[in-house]
């Protein structure tokens, strides 16, 4: 028998996936359903398991390769020795499968046969003669989940006496990872269940049982491997468009329309072929007629949303909790943009028509802040307050360190002496560093002072925090805020370094700007921006002396901090910075 080419199914639309790691090897010799390759794509791993058992020929894949829809990765050469040969036929009391690679390689000649040998292509285990409209009942049993761990069964899709094509879904499952789906392995009326919702199941158990006529090619692709992807793969592969098959597909599965719409089971989309209501995505209005599980179904009561408004993005028009969640966000922001007070979103313009462009992708980080910094502007009522520190004397004891600081490898900036201050006024401050709770109805007053430092790095703005600033010296927090600023910029951070913050400085003083509005920190209240220090003249009463001025920016959430207790600290502050040796008092 010649090899047959084993190709990739249809895997949900993941296109160019991954493979991390190769099964089988040339020689092996492999049963149905055995796993052959694993591919990881940007949604999911799935495990490509073999239409019908053989010997491996040859490896068409390696690990590293990115494969799609139809991409052949061995060939698999023999058959299950269950399955029966053309001399076994006419025996009634011998159960036959036809073998995969026959019903594809010799699709003409299956389309060119006898009745009795379409028959013998289709009997399962339970027929009994070889009569083409004969009934059978076969049993729809749980594939390999990937795991030992079980799944809920938490839908049942189809109600009893439907007609299922082949690849229709039947149940939905639900484990901690995963949401799949078990698709029917054949066409047929459903019969029976013989399980319900809220039941865990595990490989091998029997749901449901399904009537069959003695022409459908159903137990060839009975048994289906249900990976740690989100659903089962079709055995057939996708992409096979042999003569064989196409004869076997119903009606509707057969027009172009209807083919071209499988998802990772490798069935076609219920909503291309006509079946039964409760079988098929909703068309209809109401809630009863919409595709969507018990559990959101239980949500839409609870926010009084009327599902059949909803539009669903799972597989199929499937509507999803956030599809549910999306929806009630939407309609919240329209209420409150009446009239007026909402944000009209700014339109997407094709550059392109004006010159070169391109297109770059933006870091985590840079979205992750984005997202943040917008959350806080439309959060938090900003105030933002402004004062220059004259550090005369402190730009002086610097200078007067710079040998100590060489000495124990320290470089010595502004910064550890602005950080100290923040924190003695802090302590006399506290309102500055607390936070709000409760839906605003309680302050949390902490009594410790980790205190924030923005970092500009390659891949983003960090904010790393250094702990306990009021319990330790100069030289301590120079080392340290040299160390953060490494790792930050080495991306070296551990999430724990980024956390606990009561109070931000964001210096941009060593880049250059005499003073910026620096947005808040969220659930912090407030932020404190550093300038670009500079010698300006400053009158003394006499004469004009120069003086090295520091610009301050303190942006407070007015909620919490009154402009006050923003002017006290900031006054503070400054004083502090005026005169190091108050630092210590």
């Amino acid at each position: 028998m010649a090899a047959a080419p084993i190709k990739i199914p249809d895997i949900g639309g993941a296109e160019g996936a991954e493979i991390v790691e190769v099964l089988v090897a040339p020689g092996d010799t492999i049963e149905v359903e055995q796993s052959l390759i694993v591919v990881e794509s940007d949604k999911a791993s799935m495990e490509i398991p073999a239409p019908h058992a053989g010997v491996v020929t040859e490896l068409r894949v390696a690990v590293g390769d990115t494969v799609s829809e139809g991409d052949v990765i061995l060939l698999l050469e023999g058959a299950p020795e269950s399955t029966a040969s053309d001399d076994t036929a006419g025996n009634e009391d011998t159960p036959s499968l036809a073998p995969v690679d026959d019903l594809q390689s010799g699709a003409t000649a299956t389309n060119a046969g006898s009745n009795e040998e379409q028959t013998t292509t289709t009997q399962t285990q339970t027929s009994t003669s070889d009569t083409t409209n004969e009934v059978m009942s076969i049993d729809v049993v749980i594939p390999d989940l990937g795991s030992d761990e079980g799944a809920d069964l938490v839908e049942l899709l189809v109600a009893v006496g439907a007609r299922v094509e082949e690849g229709d879904s039947l149940v939905l499952l639900e484990s901690d990872k995963a949401s799949m789906e078990v698709p029917s392995p054949a066409t047929g009326i459903l019969a029976a269940w013989l399980t319900d919702t809220g039941t865990t199941v595990t490989e091998g158990t029997v749901i449901a049982r399904l009537e069959v006529s003695g022409t459908t090619e159903a137990p060839a692709t009975q048994q289906l491997d249900a990976t740690a992807a989100d659903r089962a793969v079709s055995q057939s592969g996708a992409g096979d468009d042999s003569p064989a098959e196409a004869e076997a597909l119903s009606t509707p599965m057969a027009s172009p329309a209807a083919t071209s719409d499988h998802d990772l089971t490798g069935h076609v989309d219920l909503a291309s072929r006509s079946g039964p209501a409760d079988a098929a995505p909703p068309q209809q209005s109401g809630s009863n007629q919409v595709y969507a599980g018990p559990a959101v179904r239980k949500l839409a009561r609870e926010f009084g949303v009327s599902l059949s408004k909803v539009r669903g993005t799972g597989s199929r028009g499937r509507i999803l909790k956030e599809d549910l969640q999306q929806y009630v966000a939407g309609a919240l922001s329209d209420s409150a943009a009446a009239p007026g007070a909402g944000l009209p979103a700014i339109p997407e313009q094709d550059f392109a028509r004006y010159g070169a462009v391109e297109r770059v992708a933006r870091t985590r980080i840079d979205k992750v802040t984005a997202t943040n910094m917008v959350r806080s502007w439309l959060n938090v009522p900003h105030v933002t307050q402004f004062d220059d520190a004259d550090i005369s004397d402190m730009e002086r004891f610097r200078s007067e360190l710079k040998t100590e600081a060489a000495d124990r490898g320290v470089r010595l900036t502004p910064l550890p002496f602005i950080f100290k201050a923040c924190a003695v006024a802090l302590r006399d401050h506290s309102k500055l560093k607390s936070s709000l709770a409760d839906d605003g109805d309680t302050l949390v007053m902490k009594h410790y002072c980790h205190i924030g430092m923005a970092v500009d790095t390659p891949a983003g703005l960090v904010v790393p925090v250094i702990r306990d600033v009021d319990k330790k010296s100069i030289w301590e927090l120079a080392a340290e805020v040299a160390a953060l600023a490494e790792r930050a910029r080495n991306k070296q951070l551990k999430p724990d370094d980024m956390q606990g913050g009561v109070f931000t400085v964001s210096s941009l003083g060593a880049i250059g700007g005499r003073g910026f509005t620096p947005i808040i920190n969220a659930p912090e209240v407030a932020i404190l921006g550093v300038g670009r220090a500079a010698v300006q003249p400053v009158w003394d009463g006499e004469v004009f002396r120069p003086h090295t001025l520091l610009p301050l920016a303190l942006s407070y959430d007015h909620r919490v901090v009154n402009g006050g207790d923003g002017g006290r600290f900031l006054t503070q502050l400054t004083s502090l910075l005026g005169d190091v040796k108050r630092m210590v008092m």
